[in-house]
């Protein structure tokens, strides 16, 4: 393992571990299920279900916050390690012609509304990019804030990223894909590179991806904007990055759910094999 895989590993391994040290802390000693208080709030629940059930529920709903923001975090301690530089939540300001707006929402209600007796507009990256940045005109003053944002001293380029869950919804993607527009649209060149990004693909590999809410403005498995698990992972921290990501956090995962079992649930841990692959 190169040294810089090490280090990628250990900034993974940082990070959730942080997280789920914090989520077992607040179950277990600042927050526990207590089932005598749920009992008394919720008799006819707990007359017809069993108190393990609302345990569980109990633990979810606490792990479930503190993770929302994980991906962000470990594409961020990834990137650092790869390009000296990431940023989350970054501003990029710059101007982008009067048309050009105009042809992204043109393009954007396209996408999003098909006119009577006619098939929808179906995606296509390239060819709308070059439209939109075609149009040009007067200079409006734009901003736009990414998910994250790469200036890296390795390659010398600018990347910007919109990273969402694997499922996103209709209305957060549309979003990404106008962000996405306007920082490619802008003139001078504000970043070099703009991609919708997902951390891993629930469907295995990228051509059986079938989310159908992103595939109504995104061609995901031919646009070259969309990265999916591997694709964005490698990008962001060099090749094998992906594999390592699996690695360092089925590793953590087999820890962590034993002391679940046994801390929390109070019984003796179950066989699986883990989550992520």
């Amino acid at each position: 393992m190169s040294d810089n895989q090490k280090d990628v590993a250990k900034a993974i391994k940082s990070v959730i571990s942080e997280l789920m040290d914090k989520v077992m802390d607040r179950v277990l000693i600042t927050d526990p299920f207590i089932k005598e208080k749920h009992r008394a709030k919720k008799p006819l629940y707990a007359a017809l279900v069993p108190d393990e059930i609302f345990k569980g529920s109990h633990f979810e709903r606490r792990f479930v916050t503190p993770f929302g923001g994980v991906w962000e975090k470990l594409a961020k301690v990834v990137a650092i390690e790869a390009h000296g530089n990431c940023v989350k939540g970054h501003t990029i300001s710059g101007t982008v012609g009067d048309e050009s707006l105009r042809r992204i929402q043109e393009v954007l209600n396209k996408l999003e509304h098909n006119k009577r007796g006619k098939t929808r507009t179906v995606p296509d990256w390239k060819t709308e990019l070059n439209y939109i940045k075609d149009g040009g005109g007067s200079p409006i003053p734009t901003t736009v804030v990414c998910d994250i944002f790469i200036d890296s001293q390795t390659t010398g380029k600018k990347y910007a990223f919109e990273l969402k869950a694997p499922l996103p919804n209709s209305d957060q993607t549309k979003v990404s894909k106008e962000k996405l527009f306007k920082l490619l649209a802008m003139q001078p060149k504000e970043v070099d590179y703009a991609f919708y990004a997902l951390p891993y693909n629930p469907y295995g590999k990228k051509e059986d991806y079938a989310w159908g809410f992103p595939r109504r403005w995104f061609n995901m498995q031919e646009d070259e904007s969309v990265l999916i698990g591997n694709e964005f992972w490698n990008l962001i921290g060099g090749d094998g990055t992906y594999e390592k990501f699996i690695s360092e956090v089925n590793s953590l995962g087999s820890k962590y759910r034993e002391r679940i079992y046994t801390e929390f649930l109070g019984i003796d841990p179950l066989e699986d094999d883990g989550f992520l692959k």
